[in-house]
């Protein structure tokens, strides 16, 4: 197994995330296959083991905390966060604090984060009446965490608004990062910034949800071709290797099919040759379904409505990449005036567009897309109120 020295701490750099655990017939979390899981993780050198609050409608922490009930407690590394990022009518930090260290078993956390600070939930940690921040720092200070940090969507214009805001009381930080996001989100420029600032990173959403195992039928012929004992997915974790910044990488495994791989992967495997990097990033191209905006400009100086249309085109792209959670998330943090519902089609922008896309109507088809399932805010009432059933049978 590949390790790195985080924050005075040898840890894997392959770390088993907790959001996506096996589940039963019934959708309960599998805990005899996560236990094989953890088992064949320690045995092979993992010590990293992430979870969250609202993982699993807040049992992922107890999965994990039974699984690795059984071994000495500085044998691994546990990291669990606070749901600040999340629509919830109080932000209970001691109660949700104590309640995380009693499901997960333990009497400190190495790693603890701040949920995903991003421009809506940005206020809440910012709000002094919470003191959302101030009560971690004083955990970290009492020992009951090692290592303080924080996990972010926000939009890569806005993190060094975060950072300045959070300054030296965070050690590091974790970020969506797989060579689609590279560009798609602008993860390159994020980790530009963080690097600057000496900041380790937590890599998340490594394959995309799943979704870059299956690259297409050439894709992975190509890839195939090159490589032909590797898996798809290990392309994703050996072109991370590439990125100094990059601390460890967290993989939501589901199957001890996937764990083997990945552990392969991490202890065999290197990173990838500058050829094999841009063939990725060649790829990721090929897997783009959007509009070819390059973020110029020139369509902004025109508009009426005064829009940032290269940042609806970007929310744009992603939704038709993948999944709308992480945009919806972003969008609930912007302005009602700025969403695309707000052009008035008068064409202005198509007009001086250099790769002569149709902006009003993609920003049309965008707000309909957005108008599809619910809002971050939706989702986010339904996991509290979850949370709460949880609470309220654990305490019968």
């Amino acid at each position: 197994m590949q390790y790195s020295s985080t924050c005075g701490e040898k840890i894997s750099r392959l770390a088993f995330g907790t959001m996506r655990l096996p589940l039963r017939d019934d959708g309960s979390i599998d805990q005899k296959q996560v236990n094989k899981m953890t088992d064949y993780a320690m045995e092979h050198g993992v010590n990293y083991y992430d979870t969250a609050y609202p993982y699993h409608e807040g049992k992922s922490e107890i999965a994990i905390g039974k699984a690795l009930a059984k071994y000495p407690r500085e044998s691994f590394k546990l990291a669990t966060k606070f749901p600040g990022h999340q629509f919830m009518k109080k932000y209970d930090c001691d109660g949700i604090f104590n309640e995380q260290l009693a499901k997960c078993g333990v009497d400190h956390f190495d790693f603890y984060l701040l949920h995903n600070i991003y421009e809506n939930s940005f206020s809440t940690y910012k709000n002094s009446d919470y003191g959302i921040v101030d009560y971690f720092v004083k955990q970290k200070e009492l020992g009951r965490i090692k290592h303080l940090g924080f996990s972010t969507h926000v939009r890569t214009e806005n993190l060094e608004e975060v950072l300045d805001f959070l300054g030296d009381r965070i050690e590091f930080c974790q970020i969506q990062l797989n060579y689609v996001d590279w560009t798609l989100q602008d993860a390159k420029r994020k980790i530009e910034i963080l690097g600057s600032r000496g900041i380790p990173v937590m890599v998340m959403e490594p394959l995309r949800g799943g979704k870059l195992t299956d690259l297409g039928k050439e894709n992975n012929a190509r890839l195939k071709a090159a490589r032909a004992d590797e898996s798809i997915a290990s392309w994703s974790f050996r072109w991370l290797m590439r990125i100094p910044e990059v601390a460890t990488v967290l993989s939501g495994m589901s199957s001890l099919e996937q764990m083997e791989d990945n552990i392969k992967t991490f202890s065999e495997g290197s990173a990838l040759r500058e050829e094999e990097w841009n063939m990725m990033l060649d790829i990721a191209d090929t897997l783009k379904k959007g509009v070819p905006c390059t973020a110029c400009g020139y369509c902004c100086s025109g508009c009426p409505m005064g829009l940032d249309i290269p940042m609806l085109l970007a929310g744009y792209n992603d939704m038709k990449f993948a999944s709308a959670m992480t945009v919806k998330m972003q969008m609930d943090g912007t302005p009602a005036e700025k969403w695309p519902d707000k052009c008035i089609g008068c064409g202005a922008c198509a007009s001086v567009c250099p790769q002569h896309i149709d902006i009003p109507e993609v920003l049309n088809e965008y707000n309909e897309m957005l108008r599809t399932g619910p809002t971050w805010a939706e989702m986010c009432r339904q996991r509290e109120e979850a949370a709460e059933k949880m609470r309220k049978h654990n305490q019968r």
